[in-house]
């Protein structure tokens, strides 16, 4: 009884899953239709086939309006996982993206693209370090770019209630323009489940302003290594990136958590204004400051993010997600994140740390760099 019941419910979500829904019949649909006809030059009819026949998708709805649930997936074998050494937020937050097994494969992925990575670095100023981590927290370097077919979700979202419906379906649009200029079939293109698509996950609507054809082939797909290496470099320019600036830069302050001032992204100070804050190693920014803080197990960790590690948010508007890109991009190339005391309490008594010392702390600025760290 139980295997019959156990079946029964698979197959309602293997039908879930496939639920073809007929989106002609919503008014708002087709308003959307007569704008892209109107406006856009689109084929009423191609649109009409389109969104007669969306695949529902319920697990991407679920994400965005928490009154649907996801549907049902399929178990996997068990894995034994590894846990966070810490309960902080930080923590689990990182601990899946800093592994050793994704800093291995980000290392190799330095290698193999080392010749589009430094054209980039040369172009853009964006090191290679940096566009390699944001590849590999993005796509698993493109190992997984996603399973979510990008029309029927980018439909879903744009015309199912949820709280950002109306960015998802300026998203539909452009996506929708993308695969008329680019004379791609929209029903073939997988994404993640907010949409995004390719190597980068970049959204539609960033596709027009900052994809780049970087390997000159007369086309643009960040499927293709070279063009998302190109693009994801010139995302970052256009969002503010200095060429060998610094990104972060620890600091220290008294007590266990830091309450003293706003954190984030949003809030930017000047270095006077941070009195309470002594850097953990020698630094020769003096731009904004802006003041980063992880949440630890017993204690918070300070970070001071300068212009660069804001570009980085510009690509994904978090401080957690900036600053994993900031600590995977250092490990690919050797350097210590440890954040540790130790080193620093070497030399606080107001002396320099050595320069021998300095090159292998985390992020120590990079003098003199042409092309990206070869590594054995």
């Amino acid at each position: 009884m139980k295997k019959a019941v156990l079946l029964l419910l698979l197959s309602f979500f293997v039908v879930a899953e496939a639920e073809k829904r007929n989106y002609l019949l919503k008014p708002t649909v087709s308003v959307f239709i007569n704008e892209l006809v109107d406006f856009e030059d689109m084929n009423r009819t191609y649109l009409t086939n389109l969104f007669g026949s969306v695949s529902y998708q319920q697990t991407a709805l679920s994400f965005y309006n928490k009154k649907i649930k996801p549907l049902a997936s399929k178990k996997r074998p068990n894995k034994k996982r590894s846990k966070p050494l810490g309960t902080g937020s930080w923590d689990k937050y990182s601990h899946n993206l800093l592994k050793a097994s994704r800093v291995k494969r980000g290392q190799a992925y330095l290698k193999k693209h080392k010749k589009v990575l430094n054209r980039a670095y040369k172009k853009y100023g964006v090191s290679p370090e940096y566009i390699t981590a944001i590849i590999g927290i993005e796509s698993y370097y493109g190992a997984n770019t996603g399973k979510y077919p990008v029309f029927d979700t980018l439909a879903t979202l744009a015309f199912e209630t949820n709280r950002r419906q109306s960015f998802f379906r300026s998203e539909l649009k452009a996506f929708l323009l993308l695969a008329k200029e680019q004379k791609i079939n929209p029903k073939k293109v997988k994404g993640s489940y907010a949409g995004a698509i390719g190597l980068g996950q970049f959204m539609p609507t960033n596709y027009k302003p900052l994809a780049i054809d970087f390997n000159n082939d007369g086309k643009i797909s960040l499927h293709n290594h070279s063009d998302a290496i190109g693009s994801i470099a010139h995302y970052l320019k256009k969002s503010g990136w200095k060429k060998n600036q610094e990104v972060a830069i620890p600091v220290s302050f008294f007590g266990k958590r830091y309450r003293a001032k706003k954190t984030g992204y949003k809030y930017k100070y000047k270095r006077v204004q941070l009195r309470e804050l002594r850097t953990k190693r020698v630094t020769n920014y003096r731009g904004d400051i802006y003041l980063i803080k992880l949440d630890r197990s017993n204690h918070d960790e300070m970070w001071f993010g300068t212009k660069n590690f804001y570009a980085i948010t510009r690509y994904n508007h978090n401080d957690y997600y900036a600053m994993s890109v900031h600590q995977l991009a250092q490990k690919l190339i050797g350097k210590n994140i440890s954040y540790s005391n130790e080193l620093y309490n070497k030399f606080i008594d107001n002396t320099i740390m050595p320069t021998s010392q300095l090159d292998s702390f985390l992020d120590s600025p990079t003098r003199g760099r042409k092309f990206i760290i070869d590594l054995k």
